[in-house]
């Protein structure tokens, strides 16, 4: 481990993120979450997924 994570820890030790900033993170990763169920278990739609028919031509 770097000894600028320990000097980062340390910091975040003394001064930790406010009660706001907890909740922001938190509510991004509630929705990255709820995105990551709703793609699993529903399925994406039609529009967002790639057609394999038209790139198979494509030559770099």
């Amino acid at each position: 481990m770097n000894q600028r994570w320990l000097f980062r820890m340390a910091k975040w030790a003394k001064h930790p993120p406010s009660k706001g900033r907890v909740q922001f993170v938190l509510a991004i990763l509630a929705a990255c979450l709820a995105l990551a169920a709703v793609e699993h278990f529903i399925g994406l739609p039609d529009a967002l997924k790639l057609d394999p028919v038209s790139h198979r031509s494509y030559k770099p």
